[in-house]
This record gives structure tokens, C-alpha cells and sequence, in this order.
């Protein structure tokens, strides 16, 4: 490696401080000395998660804090999304002996067979490496409620109003985190004039409660439709959870679950570590579940 190449790497390490590298490349790793979550078979509903080789570790953080602080124990399938390591599915397995673990050879041959009648879809999922978190979520989902959960989520204590949605049976609507703006590969108004609803306003696929009956083929094949749908590759994935919640029935989490760039946890159940504030999972997530003593409740 030449002097340029160290000198660029360490500069990458340390930039959001020593602090931060720390808590992110040795306190973050102690989660992987904490008990297993067993019994996760409750199918009131069924948390879905897509993860690669390079977040698998943030998503233990993830569950292992939804499991801990909303004491539920949701049935779990983790989508491989191809990069995984054997040893890195061993781990899963280690630490959530109850979840289903799907590779993504096997979810290919499922879901590009079942995607035959819809020619729009069968495209999309061959060519986004996120379409997974629509087609393969909803084949794969053996309960009528899916908690939808991306791996750079860390929950602080009880998300009550998202589980108050999740076990009541007579709630009908999805119900996810708002974000800073709309997000979306289409213009609600284009929406609004061509099928007549309105599009949820920031609507974020990164955390909420999902109807199955919501994620409707027919629809999504209309939906890839519409002029331009296919844009940035992350925002089509959200723009059709966001198009299909709407004209199914949608809202948004109150705003304690909201994305936010600026300020901190503040009391709130949960933060969202989208890309741009990603560091302050490690230095100020994880650092505050170590002080309030998360690794050692759960046993680590």
C-alpha cells in the first residue's frame, strides 16, 4: 500500500473522531457477545429485513435492541442479498436460532418464476439489488403484518406507538417513520392526476408496519408504469412501498420516529441512521446504549 493510499484510509478511519472509530470498530463488536434471541415465532407479525456483508453487524444491533426493549418476539426471515459469508449466516443463526435465513440463489428461482406474469416487475427485480425489499418481503411473509426494518435503526427503549399498531387487530393502515422530504422517483401530483389518491408525504421504507394485502402485484405492475418511475436506484424501492401504502390506506409514525439530520435521540424509542448521519450510530447510538446498559441486560 502505497504512503498516499495509508494516509487516505486513516484519514476515512478517524474522521468523525477517535471516539467514533472506537465505539464502531471494537464496542460494536461486543454485541456479538450477548445472549441469543430464541422463540422468535410469534406471527402476529413477521419482521423482514434485507442485509449485505457490510451492515450484517449493524443489523444485530438493530434486532437485538427491538427485541430487548419492545419485549416481543416477532418471527423473524433475514434476506440475504448475495454478499453474505457462510460464517456471517452461522452468526445469524448463532444469535437468532428461530429466524429463517434466505439466500438469494433460492430467492431468485422463487421470485423470477413467480414474477412471469408481470414483465415490468420481473425487470425491476433483475435489475435493482434492492427490489428484494418489495417482491421477496412479500413472498416470503408468513403473517398478515410485516414489520418492515432497515439495519441502520437502533431502538432506546419501548416503541409503544409503533407496537400499539402492530397488535391491534382492528388497525387497518401501514404505518412507517417520516422522512426529512419526499424521496420519491415520482411526482405525488402525477400520482394524484393519473390514479386519483395522494401520495403519503415523506414516506421512509426504513421502519413501519406493512399490510401483505398492501404489496399487490397488479398494483406495482401498474405502478412501474408511470414515465420515469425507474430513477434513483434506492428511492423507486421506497416510491413503490410508498404507492402502494397510499392507496391501500397509510400514515406516518408520530414524529418521534421521524428521520432527522440534525439533533439528537432526545427521548426518542428509536433512531433512523440514515446515510449521511450513519457515524452517529456508533457515537451516539451505541454509546448510549452502552451507558445505559444494554450489552449488559443482554448479557454481554
Amino acid at each position: 500500500m502505497s504512503l498516499g493510499s495509508l494516509l487516505l484510509k486513516t484519514r476515512q478511519k478517524y474522521e468523525h473522531g477517535l471516539r467514533t472509530a472506537y465505539l464502531r470498530d471494537t464496542v460494536r463488536f461486543r454485541i456479538l457477545n450477548t445472549k441469543p434471541i430464541a422463540q422468535t415465532t410469534d406471527r402476529t407479525c413477521e419482521i423482514h429485513v434485507l442485509t449485505c456483508a457490510k451492515d450484517w453487524l449493524n443489523l444485530i444491533w438493530t434486532l437485538k435492541t427491538f427485541y430487548h426493549y419492545s419485549n416481543c418476539r416477532y418471527a423473524l426471515c433475514i434476506h440475504d442479498d448475495g454478499t453474505l459469508t457462510e460464517n456471517d449466516r452461522a452468526t445469524f443463526r448463532h444469535h437468532f436460532p428461530d429466524a429463517r435465513i434466505i439466500d438469494r440463489p433460492s430467492a431468485d428461482t422463487r421470485i423470477l418464476q413467480e414474477l412471469q406474469a408481470y414483465p415490468r416487475c420481473l425487470e425491476f427485480r433483475k435489475t435493482n439489488h434492492l427490489a428484494p425489499k418489495v417482491f421477496d418481503f412479500a413472498s416470503y411473509l408468513e403473517s398478515d403484518r410485516m414489520l418492515l426494518l432497515d439495519s441502520d435503526i437502533l431502538f432506546f427503549n419501548e416503541p409503544t406507538a409503533l407496537l400499539q399498531r402492530i397488535e391491534d387487530p382492528n388497525y387497518h393502515l401501514n404505518a412507517v417513520n417520516g422522512d426529512i422530504s419526499n424521496a420519491y422517483t415520482i411526482a405525488p401530483e402525477v400520482v394524484q392526476e393519473k390514479y386519483g389518491f395522494t401520495m403519503i408525504q415523506r414516506f421512509n421504507s426504513g421502519l413501519g408496519l406493512i399490510h401483505q394485502a398492501s404489496l399487490n402485484l397488479k398494483w406495482i405492475e401498474e405502478f412501474l408504469s408511470l414515465p420515469n418511475i425507474i430513477g434513483h436506484f434506492w428511492q423507486i424501492e421506497q416510491t413503490l412501498y410508498a404507492l402502494c401504502s397510499s392507496r391501500y390506506g397509510g400514515e406516518l409514525l408520530p414524529p418521534t420516529y421521524n428521520v432527522h439530520l440534525e439533533g439528537g435521540i432526545n427521548g426518542a424509542p428509536c433512531r433512523h441512521y440514515v446515510g449521511k448521519i450513519r457515524h452517529q450510530m456508533y457515537g451516539e447510538g451505541i454509546r448510549c446504549l452502552v451507558n445505559q446498559g444494554f450489552l449488559r441486560e443482554a448479557g454481554g
